[in-house]
């Protein structure tokens, strides 16, 4: 599978370094088009259809084949920080960047947890209706006319059977370990992920689950400040 090229930073001439990216559920490497690393090139990993009843460790490891790279910097958003993680624990990894994410199960809100017990993921349609845009507009931190725009993109372009499947894998996520060491970025204002069930290390003021978008400069500071 072609490998997308998102963006680098190099301001001294040296070698640029790869940092591998993987997008939320459901989007595509254009959350990642702000970020400037100096140093860092961004590479996008794209998101594969699930095969069959195919668990989170086998759908990881074929998108592991994506990265070719021994000892990796990897990266993610929201669900895609949980798939850095479950990479990382089959390709070792020198460190993991995960933004507007969760390092474990311990740090799924309530309602994900009670979702999963209840297998409620078997509920979501084969496609977002129109009325639901507000809602998910509203846990993205969707506020501008061009955030709310591409919201509407990622629902449209999304493949339903990838969208159950990932949805049921974010809601029954049982991670308990930290396969490399994790540099976690969280904003006060994530509806999607509250920030009172999370020990993140860099904490973005006012930040929502769409800050990847909308802090960029402040966002790749501080991943630049902790590679």
């Amino acid at each position: 599978m072609r490998q997308r090229y998102l963006a680098s930073e190099n301001s001294h001439g040296g070698k640029m370094e790869n940092i591998y990216c993987i997008s939320g559920l459901g989007a595509d490497e254009r959350v990642f088009h702000n970020l400037k690393i100096p140093g860092f090139s961004l590479r996008y990993v794209e998101w594969l259809i699930p095969e069959k009843k195919e668990t989170i460790q086998a759908y990881s490891q074929r998108m592991g084949l994506q990265i070719k790279e021994e000892n990796p910097f990897l990266m993610g958003v929201s669900f895609g920080g949980m798939m850095a993680i479950e990479i990382a624990k089959q390709k070792r990894s020198r460190q993991i960047i995960i933004i507007s994410s969760i390092k474990s199960r311990f740090e799924l809100p309530e309602w994900m947890r009670i979702s999963g017990k209840f297998n409620l993921s078997a509920l979501v349609p084969s496609r977002s209706p129109g009325w639901i845009s507000p809602f998910t507009n509203y846990y993205l931190g969707a506020k501008t006319a061009a955030e709310k725009e591409l919201a509407a993109n990622f629902r449209q372009m999304v493949s339903p059977v990838y969208l159950r499947w990932a949805i049921d894998k974010v809601i029954n996520w049982q991670n308990e370990i930290q396969p490399a060491p994790i540099f976690h970025l969280h904003g006060t204002d994530d509806r999607t992920f509250p920030i009172k069930n999370i020990k993140p290390d860099y904490v973005v003021q006012k930040g929502g689950h769409f800050m990847v978008l909308n802090r960029a400069a402040e966002i790749s500071s501080a991943i630049k400040n902790a590679l």
